[in-house]
């Protein structure tokens, strides 16, 4: 078997579980309105809701990353995997809010791992040019997860309720794990080296040395650089990924069903769009001869700016001009993520890959945990214009830290 379809295997294996981490995570979002009242909650109590996973996985990320480049890709990422999906199955065991609570903290803490397992694996199967395009797939799992969740809520809850959906979707992890595992032994079965060839060269003088000491990381300005960024790109990604659902519901008064089943499951889509569009443009532009670093710095710069399209969502009148005003955003949010989440591997090498996605993993999470009650308070006295039109700003600031911060990559 030639040696990139085998490689490209491992790699879609990952991608499968980002599916099931994304599935279990976007089932709150899409169930929002139901459980606000059901558990009656306004949308600042409902940010608090995804504050408290968002709190377990920002402070586990760190230590997720160290533990799967500890333990290895294949125990990490299996045991991750495990743990998630017990969460999000007994979430549907829950009738009170303190243990709803307590399961989302659980799922949060699990699926921490998640992002640097597959940041792991693509620095370890994939060549520098090809990084981005790594990322660039996993938004497929990413987006197929973040997708199949309101479609799937909106055709079984009105059947046989929110809870059975989370049982179901959760148990899908233990399927998951025994793939995996025959994927790992056939690699060693045949015998290959993943590894593409290009590993074997010597880095381009975009990369630090491979194996950059991790005490060096907390005295460079680089990595505080991009995690910064990180913050401010991923503002939006937040905004989208829990607050689509009661947008469509609060702002063009749809029911819940409805909403999911025509629009929500949209924006995802073309966030898988943007990731490959986001990592095929770096590509070429790399391809083309333009150094690593500098082809994701003019990619972020580019998006930035029209991201500030966002502020247009709440003036769009009908709910079908605003899903393609959110589609727009979520793609060119998700196209810049590509080039930020690989960055770290560019600048300090596959040996550091999980601490330093980690780390943004862990930025996201505490980003996150402030935000969304943030937006909570402002939609509940203002409505989303505020929301969008101060978010559009974020990518902005973003590029200008990345800049100043690789200013001699």
């Amino acid at each position: 078997m030639p040696r990139l379809p085998l490689r490209w295997l491992v790699v879609g294996t990952i991608v499968l579980s980002s599916t099931l981490n994304y599935l279990d995570r976007q089932l709150l979002a899409a169930a929002a309105p139901t459980l606000k009242s059901e558990f009656h909650l306004n949308n600042t109590q409902y940010g608090q809701v995804g504050s408290v996973f968002s709190i377990g996985y920002a402070l586990v990320a760190p230590l997720a990353g160290l533990f799967i480049d500890r333990v290895g890709l294949s125990a990490g990422v299996s045991i991750a995997v495990i743990v998630w999906s017990l969460a999000a199955a007994a979430t549907g065991a829950t009738h009170t809010l303190p243990a709803f609570l307590a399961c989302r903290a659980l799922l949060g803490i699990a699926e921490a791992a998640g992002i640097p397992a597959t940041g792991k694996a693509f620095a370890t199967y994939l060549p520098p040019g090809e990084l981005a395009l790594g990322t660039a797939s996993n938004q497929i799992g990413i987006s197929i997860g973040a997708s199949a969740a309101p479609l799937l809520l909106a055709t079984m809850a009105p059947v046989y309720g929110w809870r059975t959906t989370f049982v179901l979707c959760g148990a899908l992890g233990f399927l998951w794990v025994p793939v995996w595992w025959w994927v790992a032994m056939r690699r060693i079965a045949v015998g290959q080296v993943l590894t593409c060839p290009e590993h074997s060269s010597p880095p381009s003088m975009d990369r630090k040395p491979i194996g950059t000491p991790l005490a060096d990381l907390f005295h460079d300005r680089q990595f505080y650089g991009v995690v910064a960024t990180a913050v401010f790109i991923m503002m939006l990604y937040a905004l989208w990924t829990n607050w689509t659902t009661i947008y469509l519901v609060q702002q063009h008064h749809l029911t819940q069903d409805e909403a999911n089943r025509r629009f929500t499951w949209i924006p995802p889509v073309f966030a898988t769009l943007g990731g490959f569009a986001g990592g095929g443009i770096m590509y070429f532009w790399i391809r083309r001869g333009v150094a690593v670093v500098k082809a994701r710095i003019r990619l972020c710069s580019f998006a930035a700016i029209i991201l500030l399209v966002t502020a247009a969502v709440p003036l769009m009148p009908a709910p079908e001009l605003a899903i393609a005003v959110i589609s727009l955003s979520f793609f060119l949010t998700v196209a810049i993520s590509v080039a930020v989440y690989a960055l770290p591997i560019d600048l300090f090498g596959a040996a550091r890959a999980g601490f330093c996605i980690a780390a943004l993993t862990c930025a996201y999470g505490l980003m996150q945990a402030v935000l969304l009650p943030v937006i909570g308070m402002m939609v509940d006295r203002f409505g989303f214009g505020m929301v969008c039109a101060a978010l559009s700003l974020s990518p902005l600031a973003g590029v200008g830290i990345l800049r100043w911060s690789l200013r001699d990559a």
